[in-house]
């Protein structure tokens, strides 16, 4: 260990407690209006270079912090391994996971590396720098004033001191404690955890009351990287592959099942723009032109495929009920300027969606209806089989005759990067009038 960072660490100890097994808890941590303020010792460039993507390897460090009541506390043997797999190949400082014998686990959502302003990584979308963490503890505190299931977290300020070979000065950095799974599943009365490959879907596990909320949680903070299967032909997005992705799945016995959201690192929420947003949305959906009302509305208006007139509406009047407590959210949260900016656009936009008029806005209501790029029909807009699906909004232009010229809103995914359909992504197309209505569902 270098002498610098020796020092560092005895002079650490001798400040804290070292506290026995059992006598504190890291889930303890996530109590706490402040965020907290935390030192953790550690080889973590050893643990950089050797992790190969196994969150069973780790390395010893120390965890100090003061308790509630401003003492000094240490614990001198956790075990901090890298978590992701996806922030681990993009991320110079990739999430983490602490486990201490005794006192439980702890995740940690990094600032992820050191790039400038709103600059967002190549392959993922992620903001790289200690904006991140905040903006994602946001996320995850207005999932709370709307009772959205979610894992619990707390904005914190993490000192990290290298003790590697190699080990540089001190980094101080912003980062979110999220809750460990285990305890989510005992919060959540749950018994055991339910894999992607056992989940199944939604009707199977009898968790329609959480993924309602979870469904228009994700609309709130437009967060897409996240699937759910509702019913055993739902091919929205990537359900097919994978029918639980970032969400969590506890079987509470006799049928019923709970959910939870996670990692909300790459919502738009915290991000601020989808570089894939072009392939997928057609601004000219909205006068504004908005890139976060798109979203927002694209996942708001998929509810209207999954649940009734009369849960939809009892959601949304439970959801407006608490408009106060959600802009309160913003307004307090510790985060930069332009993240609160951000923020408040999506809860704007969330609260007008759910709002009458514009949820039952025309959507296309009955099936097998072609798309053309004229009033005449004289040419398929994007192909012979390539028909709208029922429930996708649209934005009506202008009538002749039977048709309707409409700027489509691809919110069930029918088209995209694999079956792009430049007309829907670009401009307008036209369709039967007969086929739009806002009386869906009856």
């Amino acid at each position: 260990m270098p002498p610098r960072v020796a020092v560092i660490l005895a002079l650490l100890l001798a400040a804290a407690r070292p506290q026995p097994p059992g006598s504190v808890s890291l889930e303890g941590l996530l109590s706490g209006a402040t965020p907290a303020v935390l030192t953790l010792v550690a080889p973590l460039n050893e643990l950089f270079q050797k992790d190969s993507g196994n969150e069973e390897y780790g390395v010893r460090g120390t965890l100090s912090y003061k308790d509630p009541d401003g003492r000094d506390v240490a614990l001198p043997d956790v075990t901090v391994s890298v978590r992701g797999h996806t922030s681990e190949t993009e991320c110079s400082f990739p999430k983490l996971k602490l486990k201490a014998k005794g006192s439980g686990s702890l995740k940690i959502g990094t600032h992820c590396g050191e790039e400038p302003d709103d600059a967002l990584s190549k392959k993922y979308g992620r903001l790289t720098n200690e904006k991140s963490p905040l903006r994602e503890a946001l996320a995850y505190k207005l999932l709370e004033a709307l009772e959205v299931p979610a894992l619990r977290t707390r904005p914190a300020r993490i000192t990290y001191v290298d003790s590697s070979a190699s080990a540089a000065a001190p980094l101080v950095r912003n980062a979110i404690l999220v809750e460990d799974d285990a305890d989510a599943m005992k919060r959540a009365g749950g018994t055991t955890e339910l894999s992607m490959e056992t989940f199944g879907d939604v009707r199977k596990r009898s968790a329609s009351h959480d993924a309602a909320r979870i469904v228009f949680g994700e609309a709130l903070i437009a967060n897409f990287d996240w699937c759910l299967k509702f019913s055993p032909d739902d091919a929205y997005r990537c359900n097919e592959q994978k029918p639980l992705w970032n969400l969590l799945a506890f079987d509470r016995g006799g049928g019923q099942a709970a959910l939870m959201m996670k990692d909300l690192d790459l919502a738009g929420i915290v991000v601020g723009t989808h570089p894939w947003f072009s392939s997928i949305f057609n601004p000219a959906f909205v006068p504004s032109k908005s890139e976060v009302d798109v979203e927002v509305i694209s996942q708001v208006q998929r509810t209207r495929s999954l649940y009734s007139r009369a849960d939809l509406d009892a959601l949304r009047r439970d959801f407006a009920g608490r408009k106060a407590a959600v802009y309160a959210v913003v307004d307090k949260a510790d985060v930069d300027s332009r993240g609160r900016e951000i923020a408040r656009a999506h809860v704007d936009a969330f609260f007008g969606a759910i709002a009458d008029e514009a949820f039952y806005r025309p959507v296309v209501a009955t099936r097998d209806v072609q798309l053309y790029v004229d009033a005449a029909g004289t040419k398929e807009a994007c192909g012979p089989k390539d028909t709208v699906d029922v429930g996708t909004p649209v934005n009506v232009l202008q009538q002749s005759g039977s048709m309707s010229q409409v700027v489509v809103l691809d919110a069930l995914w029918r088209w995209g990067p694999k079956n792009q359909c430049a007309a829907v992504e670009k401009g307008s197309v036209w369709i039967r009038s007969d086929a739009i209505s806002s009386d869906y569902p009856r």
